[in-house]
């Protein structure tokens, strides 16, 4: 029978079948429960990798002023490129360099004071690469050397554009190298430790230091011998024992300490100042004196801890 829609009985009985197992199919998906882990353990968040800092790589960077400088053509052990950066030349992460032409200083003092301060807590590492171009360098020199001190720049003097192209390699090639190439060698043994104190006076070599141990058996005995038993060893003549017996027996410590002299006042000066000068030193109080006073009990006035107070003769 059709209903006023059109439709007969075997599609509504299709339809309500299709109905119902769809129903019944959500109904079983809602139903399971979440798998659960096997294994039960905690989930591990990856460890976060630091990344590389951004190095200059094998290439000097060169800042686009320097287009031009006849420098750039002695930099051949390794390669240079153009780079936005505040100094001339960058060597490393940590090092750099400012070109300074002395006949360019000398038209525009300025122009190295406004580069170095703009250089300011960027690098550890700051060079002043100087060319020395006119003939008359001292005062100009003497100036960039102040300045150099001042913050702590290292300065370097250059004559030619090959050799500051030299210096720029240098310092690239050694930009990751340790401090072994100039460090001393330290003694480790006893024996080394022996002959290299034996051999701190002047002329004395290392079969002098065996020769001296051999024959006293110790270093003790060879500090305590006269002169007489130094000159039978075999190749220690009078100099040799003169020089031994004289780094052995001279205190550690110096018997004469310099002493700033009080400066006289010229004589063509006041009389009458000069007098009162002189009187005033004669009378002056020994700043031992003073604090020994001070310390002593029953004081007038006792200075605090870790000072001390100076007084006139009243």
């Amino acid at each position: 029978m059709e209903d006023e829609f059109g439709a007969d009985d075997s599609l509504l009985e299709a339809m309500a079948a299709a109905a119902d197992r769809v129903s019944s199919q959500q109904s079983r998906r809602l139903d399971k429960p979440p798998p659960t882990s096997s294994s039960g353990s905690k989930i591990v968040q990856p460890t976060p990798q630091a990344l590389p800092q951004r190095g200059t790589g094998s290439h000097i960077l060169v800042s686009p002023r320097q287009r031009g400088n006849p420098i750039l053509t002695f930099i051949r052990a390794m390669g240079w490129e153009y780079s936005d950066i505040p100094a001339d030349y960058v060597m490393g992460q940590t090092t750099c360099a400012l070109f300074l032409s002395l006949r360019y200083h000398r038209l525009h003092p300025e122009y190295v004071y406004t580069r170095i301060q703009k250089l300011q807590g960027k690098y550890s590492l700051r060079i002043l690469l100087v060319m020395v171009d006119i003939p008359n360098h001292e005062d100009s020199l003497r100036e960039l050397s102040k300045t150099s001190l001042v913050n702590n720049i290292t300065i370097i003097l250059c004559w030619s554009a090959a050799e500051a192209g030299r210096y720029l390699e240098l310092y690239k090639s050694y930009e990751h190298a340790g401090f072994t190439a100039i460090k001393g060698q330290q003694a480790t043994s006893y024996a080394d430790r022996l002959v290299e104190f034996v051999t701190v006076p002047r002329n004395l070599n290392k079969s002098d230091a065996v020769a001296l141990v051999a024959n006293f058996g110790s270093l003790k005995n060879a500090i305590n011998a006269d002169q007489e038993q130094l000159s039978m060893l075999n190749g220690w003549g009078g100099a040799k024992v003169k020089r031994w017996s004289k780094a052995v027996e001279e205190p550690f410590r110096a018997r004469k300490a310099t002493k700033k002299a009080v400066r006289k006042p010229p004589a063509g000066g006041n009389v009458a100042q000069n007098a009162a000068r002189n009187a005033l030193l004669e009378d002056a109080i020994p700043i031992s004196r003073t604090m020994q006073a001070d310390s002593t009990p029953g004081a007038s006035n006792p200075s605090k801890a870790g000072q001390f107070q100076l007084r006139r003769p009243g």
